[in-house]
């Protein structure tokens, strides 16, 4: 195991990086994986849930999308930044609160260093997503904002999904991943359904981690499955992603 030491560990969790050989995983101060990497691939996906926070891109305008804007709220090992950065071609912002995980996504994840269409920012999300830089200029927002116990997400009310919203432009899209019991992941979506409104709200099941992906839309929209399936198609061949395996398990969450 590699391992990095955190200066501000009174406050923050330690970082800490596995690595079987293959894959290459960060934590956070505890055995639970907050991101991953396969080595041979460092700009690809290789958790089933963090494909599943792409799934934007089904209501999206394929030529369009490389003129949009990306935000990540907690950059865990960068992985949704870096994809959207080098395979969308992006213009992308990640929001992080621990400096420790910058450095350690820059040393051992292939993150690339800021340039005029890649900036992460430090800062406290909550604060961070106010400021009136940001209000109306996301067309992708991913949320997956845990602690070291990986219990419930860190940011999880309404007036913080409101502030999310905000972000967004007319066309634009928030992903949440929640993990853990059903119970939380309820109260997670009430607090969406707030701020968003139950028709702009899909889900997936759950992936047998247990992680479920949200997504809710600025201005809600409703394709038919023939139309989302064309859509689908179309994500798998230009970017590799398995859309069309996703429509079996992706619903809107309001009939």
């Amino acid at each position: 195991m590699m391992h990095k030491k955190n200066p501000f560990a009174t406050t923050l969790p330690e970082v800490s990086v596995s690595d079987d050989g293959t894959v290459r995983h960060l934590h956070l101060g505890s055995p639970w994986i907050q991101g991953s990497m396969r080595i041979a691939e460092p700009f690809a996906l290789s958790l089933e849930y963090v494909q599943r926070m792409m799934v934007w891109l089904l209501f999206a305008e394929p030529a369009q999308v490389c003129r949009g804007h990306a935000m990540q709220l907690g950059l865990g090992a960068g992985a949704i930044t870096k994809f959207c950065h080098k395979r969308l071609r992006l213009r992308s912002t990640a929001i992080e609160l621990n400096p420790q995980v910058l450095a350690v996504c820059r040393q051992w994840f292939k993150l690339p260093p800021d340039g005029p269409r890649l900036r992460v920012v430090l800062a406290d999300a909550a604060q961070e997503i106010r400021h009136p830089i940001w209000q109306g200029s996301v067309d992708a927002l991913a949320v997956d904002l845990y602690d070291q116990e990986a219990a419930a997400p860190v940011l999880d009310s309404p007036d913080f999904y409101a502030d999310c919203r905000a972000l967004l432009t007319e066309t634009g899209c928030m992903t949440v991943n929640l993990f853990g019991r059903e119970a939380l992941a309820e109260r997670s979506l009430e607090g969406m359904a707030q701020a968003f409104g139950e028709r702009a709200l899909w889900a997936f099941e759950p992936t047998r981690e247990g992680n479920t992906v949200v997504l809710a839309q600025r201005s809600p929209m409703r394709p038919g499955h023939a139309e989302l399936l064309g859509r689908a198609e179309v994500v798998r061949a230009r970017w590799g992603l398995p859309a069309t395996k996703w429509l079996r398990v992706f619903k809107p969450v309001a009939a």
